[in-house]
């Protein structure tokens, strides 16, 4: 059976810097989110549902 992530769109967090630390994720066909490290995209990755997702990213933003 395929990952889920196989076969993915990843993107770059807008706010990731110029220095390599990069933040990526991808909406997969399920309605989830995926969150990887661009350094290290094999080492595996966050799946949140897409609410949660949501409300992650909100928590993140406000420290």
């Amino acid at each position: 059976m395929a990952e889920p992530t196989e076969h993915a769109t990843w993107r770059t967090s807008s706010h990731s810097d110029a220095g390599g630390n990069c933040v990526q994720f991808a909406q997969l066909p399920d309605g989830s989110v995926a969150f990887r490290d661009s350094k290290t995209p094999d080492t595996g990755t966050l799946h949140f549902p897409a609410p949660q997702a949501r409300a992650w990213l909100t928590d993140l933003k406000r420290g």
